[in-house]
């Protein structure tokens, strides 16, 4: 792992990728960001070394350097999933690369449904803790401990002073920030009724099909994370409707413009 960590670190930066400040993941239907970014290099995750390949259709599959106000930022353009057929050592290979390429924070964004009936599509929640449903971990493999500790702590894995900073800030905006758990399952089958029952009573405020294994690799780089989730529907069991796709995508674009005013306005103080 720590030879493939290198090749693929050197090979990004010889493309120019240097020195980044700040590592940001786009979840689905989340680009818009980039249209406030000066953008210095982008390579196409098919051509960088070692990298896994997002399948997904609404996942462009691009890493981005650049600036975004005044920082120098390294963004993932779509993300990986379990249920592209990929491990959790593919999804969360990013994280490491981004990390050994000097990043010293990291925002992390996805789109969810709210199980928590108080909570309404259109909305933003401020990830607090979590709940790992995949069934599995990141660091669950041989010589996990050459790249951090083995045991990692995960007593508190999303970084207080930047949570902090990010309610301050949406106070300020007068942006609507939920905070809550996030429960992450592996998909890409939506849930069932029960199971939106039973992801309420064990204490989740929102589901999705990701964030929670990046989570957990950047806490083993002991590296300061945040997450926010767009929330995209309502996972009301007693009146589920069926899904539809396009409908999230268009609510996570809609969404997205207060999300972005949260992450600049606090990358500005970080």
């Amino acid at each position: 792992m720590i030879k493939i960590i290198q090749e693929t670190t050197d090979y990004l930066k010889n493309k120019g990728f240097d020195n980044p400040e700040i590592g940001i993941i786009l979840g689905t239907g989340l680009g818009q960001l980039l249209d406030k970014i000066t953008i210095i290099k982008e390579v196409s995750y098919n051509h960088i070394p070692n990298f896994p390949t997002a399948t997904v259709e609404f996942h462009t599959g691009k890493l981005i350097y650049g600036t975004l106000v005044g920082k120098k930022v390294i963004v993932m353009q779509g993300r990986f999933h379990l249920y592209e057929g990929y491990s959790l050592t593919d999804v969360t290979f990013p994280v490491r690369i981004m990390h050994a390429l000097g990043i010293q924070k990291l925002l992390v964004s996805n789109a969810a449904g709210a199980v928590n009936l108080n909570f309404k599509k259109g909305e933003l929640m401020l990830i607090d803790d979590h709940i790992n449903l995949q069934g599995g971990s990141p660091l669950a493999f041989k010589g996990v401990e050459k790249l951090g500790e083995r045991f990692t702590d995960m007593s508190a894995p999303y970084n207080a002073t930047m949570n902090a900073s990010l309610e301050k800030i949406a106070t300020t905006h007068g942006i609507h920030l939920h905070k809550g758990v996030y429960a992450s399952v592996v998909g890409p089958q939506l849930e069932t009724r029960a199971e939106y029952r039973y992801i309420k009573l064990i204490g989740a405020d929102a589901v999705g099909m990701s964030t929670v294994p990046e989570i957990i690799v950047a806490n083993h780089l002991k590296l300061p994370v945040s997450a926010i989730s767009v929330l995209t529907d309502e996972c009301d069991p007693d009146n589920l409707a069926p899904v539809d796709i396009p409908e999230i995508i268009a609510m996570a674009a809609k969404a997205e413009p207060n999300m972005i005013t949260l992450f600049t306005e606090l990358i500005k103080t970080i």
